[in-house]
């Protein structure tokens, strides 16, 4: 089972939260039906743990999904499960991971709150890997409420927390994902939102996006697809309309390689902006989008 959670993890990150979800429930429910028989004190641990990890994985996948209610469901089993399964930092990031979906609807103070909750809980557990990851949501939150002096120096504890990750600090398979490309991608991202209101910070959302593409794993399509899309749109909004359209089809051929309705969200509202665009260039690059949306 341990085994299971990880492969639906590593599945989830490579197509999306589409196809895996109800495989992912169903080994959930299993393990709920286990945890009612009595079992000895350390495997009882380890089903929760268990437990806690499918749990997160299935509200990720349900989120993915545009599945809202049903992913806010999970990651409260998640966070439940977490405590009986005695890991304060799994913990952390299931806060995290609420905080994420809360960003995503447009709430960064409730985000900002969970976020600092995970930070208090886990201020002297944490690996600097874990740690840099909470301070980008922190960032991120900052981001939301346009609040870029906020976010740079979140930003700043974010990067300084990564550069401290050495082989003496072993992280947990579920933090592994946040490597180089995620910090990039996720820092890049959140520059891109301020650029939308201040294009100054289109250039520092160009550098560190292409960045996140330069370094992402090629089994990460679906970050690679967000990847791509934010960078198409930070070329947009630096007045390169030539790059945007380059970079706008290979976002949609890789969208179209995954099932992520975060994915089509953000394809679909770059399509809307492109269409504000009066330029013949863009006519087949809105083409290609509209074939990939209607797979």
């Amino acid at each position: 089972m341990e085994q299971a959670a990880n492969v639906f993890r590593t599945w989830d990150d490579q197509h999306g939260g589409g196809l895996a979800r109800k495989a992912v429930i169903g080994q959930l429910n299993e393990v709920a039906d286990l945890l009612r028989d009595s079992h000895p004190h350390e495997v009882s641990v380890r089903l929760f743990h268990v437990m806690a990890q499918l749990s997160k994985i299935a509200a990720t996948m349900s989120w993915d999904c545009g599945m809202q209610t049903a992913a806010q469901k999970y990651y409260v089993m998640s966070l439940q499960a977490s405590t009986p399964g005695q890991d304060k930092p799994f913990g952390a990031s299931v806060l995290a991971s609420m905080a994420r979906q809360l960003l995503y609807l447009d709430q960064p103070q409730d985000a900002l709150e969970l976020i600092r909750l995970a930070l208090d809980g886990v201020r002297s557990t944490a690996t600097p890997r874990l740690r840099a990851m909470l301070h980008t949501r922190e960032a991120w939150s900052y981001a939301k409420m346009g609040r870029p002096e906020s976010f740079k120096r979140a930003t700043g504890n974010a990067e300084e927390a990564f550069s401290e990750i050495g082989s003496r600090d072993p992280d947990p398979d579920w933090i592994a994902y946040f490597d180089a490309a995620e910090l990039a991608g996720v820092t890049g991202g959140r520059y891109l939102e301020l650029a939308h209101h201040d294009n100054r910070f289109a250039g520092d959302a160009l550098d560190h996006i292409r960045q996140a593409v330069a370094l992402r794993q090629r089994s990460s399509m679906r970050s690679l697809a967000l990847d791509q899309v934010g960078l198409a749109y930070a070329h947009l909004i630096s007045g390169d309309l030539d790059e945007a359209v380059t970079v706008g089809n290979a976002a949609a051929d890789t969208a179209g390689q995954v099932q992520s309705d975060r994915v089509r969200v953000q394809l679909r509202e770059f399509y809307l902006e492109i269409e504000t665009r009066k330029d013949p260039i863009v006519a087949p690059l809105q083409q290609h989008i509209r074939e990939t949306l209607a797979r």
